[in-house]
């Protein structure tokens, strides 16, 4: 049974959103020296149950359109999917109990992109939108909440409001600095969703499914693929320039030799069986050495 559940879920995926909410872990532990347990475990359940939700939730779509196997019978499959729904909508309420209004804002938007993003009369997995929604999302809004339950107030965001005026003030240089260590983890997310659409792009067109590479073509898309690769190892130079991170993470940037070689690989070949896991296995190379960077950082300081 826990197997099956496992499968159902699509457990292996879940780096995608595990790695962002590390990297936001960490910076805020050494850019701020803050770190609430309660918090972060609320929103770290809440977060990981509504990403299983949401995959559970594309698989069960998919017995409809694709006509694709599930591990359980529909009715079973169809209460996994509430049963996380819940369990996140809950803990993420208790959350906002502890933090406020921004979290309730950003975490309802981050629900209904991931809801809408497999269900509804056009879900966005149909669109060529996939990359845009699945990078911001999961690599900046991941990190930044991580960042605003556990900073001090007025860190990032804080708000007034008071006989019917709404104030809010942004600290412009603090979100542009999370912005910067946010980039590896919006690219390599990304790149999982444009390979794992390029690999897919025949079967996705017979089922009236176009995807980013259907309007770019295979060549393009595998050309962005690289670009988005290159821009997160010119965002972890910036970094080191402006001291964002420790000036000894610039060694991160040897990651992109190892990255390069999965370029290329692809490049060849477009497999959902073979180069598809290289998208995966690039987001941890980029994204693991920046965390370690930071965790070193708060050691030696």
């Amino acid at each position: 049974m826990a197997g099956r559940f496992l499968k159902y879920v699509e457990i292996q995926t879940k780096m995608a959103s595990v790695l962002p909410f590390l990297l936001g872990l960490s910076y805020v532990i050494y850019a701020y020296g803050r770190f609430d347990r309660l918090n972060t475990l609320l929103f770290f359940a809440s977060m990981l149950s509504f990403d299983m939700a949401t995959t559970a939730l594309n698989n069960y779509i998919d017995v409809k359109t694709n006509g694709k196997k599930l591990e359980f019978s529909q009715k079973t499959a169809k209460q996994i999917v509430l049963i996380l729904l819940i369990l996140a909508s809950c803990l993420g309420l208790a959350l906002v109990f502890y933090t406020g209004l921004i979290v309730l804002a950003i975490g309802a938007l981050c629900f209904g992109v991931g809801i809408f993003y497999t269900f509804g009369p056009v879900p966005i997995s149909r669109l060529p939108l996939g990359e845009i929604f699945s990078g911001l999302f999961m690599g900046l809004l991941i990190p930044f909440l991580v960042v605003y339950i556990n900073a001090p107030k007025e860190s990032l965001i804080d708000y007034d409001f008071s006989n019917w005026i709404l104030i809010v003030s942004v600290n412009a240089l603090n979100m542009l600095k999370l912005g910067v260590v946010a980039i590896p983890a919006m690219t390599g997310i990304a790149n999982i969703m444009l390979s794992n659409n390029t690999c897919d792009l025949e079967a996705d067109v017979a089922v009236n499914r176009f995807t980013l590479p259907y309007y770019l073509g295979v060549k393009n898309a595998v050309n962005l693929f690289a670009a988005l690769y290159y821009l997160g190892y010119a965002s972890i130079i910036v970094m080191v320039l402006f001291r964002i991170v420790p000036t000894y993470g610039l060694i991160i940037v040897f990651g992109l030799i190892p990255v390069q070689k999965n370029i290329q690989i692809f490049r060849k070949q477009q497999s959902k069986s073979s180069t598809f896991p290289l998208s995966v296995q690039n987001l941890g190379i980029m994204v693991i050495p920046v965390i370690i960077s930071l965790i070193a950082g708060v050691i030696f300081k």
